[in-house]
């Protein structure tokens, strides 16, 4: 197999971190559940599937998905040189992932390739 795809955190115009804090202020057993995923991501990349990976309907997102007792999201884009960024955490609640959540990924998207 071959090596493991780089992942990197968004961060804003001046170092800050969103991706970083909100996976920080998870309980610790979220946080172990989400590492867990990640390390999947890194392996498989792109080829990652259901139910950890899927890809968001009418957007250049994917979704890192960590179910469970807390259903974790992860909006995450892969880009050059095998590399993912992870764009916006947050606990879906409902069946439906807030259009709020996805706006506010995009947002952080659109930053990112202005700096990219």
């Amino acid at each position: 197999m071959g090596s493991n795809w780089t992942i990197l955190l968004y961060q804003t115009p001046n170092g800050d971190s969103p991706v970083k804090d909100f996976i920080d202020n998870l309980p610790l057993y979220a946080q172990a559940k989400l590492r867990n995923t990640v390390r999947l991501l890194e392996e498989f990349g792109i080829r990652l599937g259901l139910p950890h990976a899927k890809k968001l309907a009418g957007t250049q997102l994917w979704e890192l998905r960590v179910l469970g007792s807390t259903n974790i999201r992860i909006f995450y884009i892969a880009v050059k040189d095998k590399t993912f960024i992870l764009l916006h955490g947050f606990l879906k609640k409902k069946q439906k992932t807030p259009i709020s959540e996805i706006r506010l990924a995009e947002q952080r998207l659109a930053q990112f390739l202005v700096t990219y």
